[in-house]
């Protein structure tokens, strides 16, 4: 069955409508009075980041590809006054290269699968495409133990750092290292704090087809130091209960999550629907000294996998908690050190039972206060039937990214 049907007949915004309004709130006058010798506390925050990043794509049958993305993102919060806040984030792209060569790759590169599309290529043309993306756009008002939000933003139901069945809102590919604020969600999320760190949530995400509206509320509480969370809802088309829990152990953090999904109908658009559990067990152990060692492994066990068309669709179409891998069983470890205190070298590695497996390797190194130098090797593979292994290939990354 195919996921990336979620979005079908939803309705387009323009996005000059959503710039001006972005404008508009960057414009705002501030309230406060300037104090002599007192800096005053703002109403707003503004930072981001531009980078640059460099992709050489070394593919085993094929010819070899060189691409290039300037990348550059704001976050700008308003605080009207001490319970409403008004936040945007808006991230634009400009990608030339081989990859942008292919037809049909500005339409994959504007995909927004939100309720509203906020996602406008302003220029796509053989060889180069440009694009704007809102990920972020809501508003938030809170007071003493409730908060409501609504717009796009986040929904973070994680337990886990790396797979999440939980994350039934907005889930995202392991290997997308250049998008660390994560797609967000159109929805509205009531919340309530029941004590030291419990709380429940309702949130609400509507699509244009009705069918496939999601709604879902979480438990969260802690008892003698561990963190529990337990969920119920609707998910596209699926049903959905789950659990996850997080603490420590000899030292060592555990964090574990599992989702049942059991569809409210017997296919979608020509495709049968079965019923899946997705769990995740995850560990961690930070080794301390001079180089600072820290390992993590993780497994994840999908009852009934779905498998994508092909590797590059599985590895840059949007994926949902039931499609975090293609197989049964997914395991993945890494290892990280500080090589130097400025820089640090992480190697990874994940196999699928089908055959498939990733290693990669990374090294971010600080050159100044808001400069940072990143090299990625990602190398896909696998036996001949297996996935990744038709479609072998080698990936070499080289950013550098500036902070303001």
């Amino acid at each position: 069955m195919s996921r990336y049907r979620n979005s079908v007949g939803k309705p387009r915004l323009s996005m000059p409508v959503w710039l001006l309004l972005t404008a508009g709130g960057l414009l705002s006058p501030l309230a406060c009075g300037q104090i002599p010798g007192l800096e005053p506390e703002k109403d707003w925050d503004l930072n981001g980041y531009v980078k640059y990043m460099a992709t050489g794509t070394l593919p085993d049958n094929g010819s070899n590809g060189l691409d290039h993305l300037i990348h550059q993102r704001f976050n700008f919060e308003y605080r009207f006054n001490g319970q409403w806040r008004f936040n945007v984030g808006m991230r634009n792209r400009l990608l030339f290269g081989d990859a942008a060569e292919i037809p049909g790759y500005g339409d994959l590169v504007a995909i927004d699968t939100g309720y509203m599309d906020l996602s406008k290529n302003w220029l796509d043309k053989k060889g180069a495409v440009g694009n704007s993306q809102l990920d972020r756009l809501y508003v938030n008002w809170q007071r003493d133990d409730w908060q409501v939000r609504g717009g796009r933003f986040r929904v973070n139901w994680a337990m886990a750092t790396l797979w999440n069945p939980n994350d039934i809102f907005n889930s995202y590919s392991i290997y997308d290292f250049d998008y660390e604020e994560r797609a967000g969600s159109d929805a509205v999320m009531v919340s309530r704090k029941l004590g030291f760190a419990s709380s429940f949530d309702v949130v609400v995400n509507p699509n244009s087809d009705n069918n496939l509206n999601s709604y879902a509320g979480r438990y969260l509480f802690n008892h003698n130091g561990w963190d529990y969370q337990v969920l119920a809802g609707k998910s596209l088309w699926d049903h959905v209960v789950g659990a996850g829990f997080a603490g420590d152990l000899q030292g060592a953090g555990v964090r574990g999550e599992l989702s049942w999904f059991e569809p409210d109908q017997d296919e979608w658009q020509g495709e049968p629907l079965k019923h899946s559990a997705v769990a995740t067990l995850e560990t961690d152990y930070s080794f301390g000294g001079q180089r600072n060692w820290m390992a993590r492994g993780a497994v994840l066990y999908i009852s009934n996998p779905q498998t994508p068309r092909n590797a590059i669709a599985f590895l840059n179409l949007p994926l949902t908690a039931r499609t975090l891998s293609f197989t049964r069983w997914t395991a993945y470890a890494d290892a990280s050190l500080d090589v130097t205190p400025l820089s640090r070298l992480t190697l990874s590695a994940s196999y699928y039972d089908d055959g498939s497996y990733f290693v990669g390797a990374s090294n971010s190194y600080s050159l100044a206060d808001d400069w940072q130098l990143l090299g990625v090797i990602q190398r896909f593979d696998g036996s001949g039937n297996s996935l990744f292994g038709d479609t072998a290939s080698t990936l070499l990354f080289a950013q550098i990214r500036w902070n303001f």
